[in-house]
């Protein structure tokens, strides 16, 4: 099947974490016999740190302006049997009309930012990707976030039918490989500063860097203001590329994950980070939210802390029960969370609504 998608990005993971999933899931979707073309608005701060420029079985658009690519984005469009808009898409709403005016038997939106949506509309602020109809229009919303955001995204956008698509990693790139000197570390973060993930950070590893100060930390990510509240044994990686992460975590006895804000109090929204750390074999460390367990069992597949003292009492560890639990967790993340299996997933999903529709038509 075609698959044609208006998104964020995919050429850029600098300061979001939509590139990664999307490169995993069209990988994955070409190695099952389907062809993506993906459509991304060219901007400056992607294209300055742009690292990605092909993706075999897919066929990446760039354009400078909606009008521009209107032409070839309406053929496409029309050639397809699945037609997505995702969340955060610079040209959302008029990218969405192109969507439900097409033929695609399957026109479907994808929130890869369901909490951040919801309580963008609970606050009564504007969401820029999603028109006055809402998303009562599209066949199928996809949804990031599982658990009660469904219900919410029918009851507040008018969501027909509604379906999670979880985060998920691409094995043939988070993988085992050797530690870096240069990154070694006793706990390490990777993610883009924001401020909503500030507590957590503060409380699960700025504090606990304070209290052991033999211990060495390591942060990586884009965009940490200058007043950041560093420590003499806490050190700082520029943003890295997706091909680096590997060894970026397998240089770490235990790697941090921290939530943003709208994703805990949802729930049931996992992180990209998580499945990838898991892959490449390494302990997580994770803050807690509900849902959780539908993933991972806490305590034997990930490990999790609310405060500072759980989270000295996880970096308390020895090396073999640490081993023990990366173990478990990338078992775990390599039968459940690959980009093949929500390619499995998406392709059930849009195959759903069509065999909806023809039965709609024979009745």
């Amino acid at each position: 099947m075609k698959l044609v998608i208006f998104g964020l990005t995919i050429s850029s993971s600098w300061g979001n974490g939509h590139a990664t999933l999307w490169r995993g899931l069209c990988r994955a979707l070409a190695a099952q016999g389907h062809r993506v073309v993906f459509f991304e608005r060219d901007v400056p701060y992607y294209a300055d740190n742009r690292d990605l420029h092909e993706l075999p079985g897919c066929e990446l658009v760039l354009y400078r302006s909606w009008n521009e690519v209107l032409p070839a984005a309406r053929r496409h469009a029309a050639e397809a049997e699945v037609a997505m808009v995702t969340s955060y898409c610079p040209d959302g709403i008029a990218a969405s009309e192109l969507v439900l005016d097409s033929p695609a038997p399957a026109r479907v939106f994808y929130d890869l930012d369901t909490p951040v949506t919801l309580d963008a509309l609970r606050s009564g602020a504007p969401v820029a990707y999603i028109g006055e109809r809402g998303l009562r229009d599209f066949d199928l919303v996809l949804s990031f976030t599982g658990g009660a955001a469904l219900e919410q995204l029918q009851t507040a956008l008018g969501a027909r039918r509604v379906a999670p698509l979880y985060g998920h990693v691409d094995p043939e790139v988070h993988r085992p490989v050797p530690p870096l000197g240069a990154q070694v570390a006793d706990l390490s973060y990777l993610g883009t500063y924001a401020a909503d993930r500030q507590a957590g950070v503060e409380a699960l590893l700025l504090e606990p860097a304070r209290r052991l100060p033999e211990r060495r930390f390591l942060i990586g990510g884009a965009q940490y203001p200058q007043d950041f509240p560093w420590t003499p044994n806490l050190f700082f990686m520029q943003h890295l590329p997706p091909a680096q992460h590997p060894a970026f975590y397998c240089s770490s006895r235990l790697t941090l994950n921290v939530t943003r804000r709208a994703m805990a109090e949802m729930g049931y929204c996992p992180s990209g980070r998580l499945f990838e750390a898991a892959a490449c074999g390494v302990p997580i460390l994770t803050d807690t939210w509900e849902g959780l367990d539908e993933f991972f069992v806490p305590g034997e597949e990930i490990l999790t802390a609310r405060t500072t003292e759980e989270a000295l009492a996880a970096l308390a560890l020895g090396p073999d029960e640490l081993a023990r639990i990366a173990r478990a967790g990338r078992e775990r993340t390599l039968a459940e969370h690959t980009s093949a299996r929500r390619a499995e997933e998406l392709v059930r999903a849009v195959e759903a609504v069509g065999a909806d529709q023809t039965l709609a038509m024979e009745v």
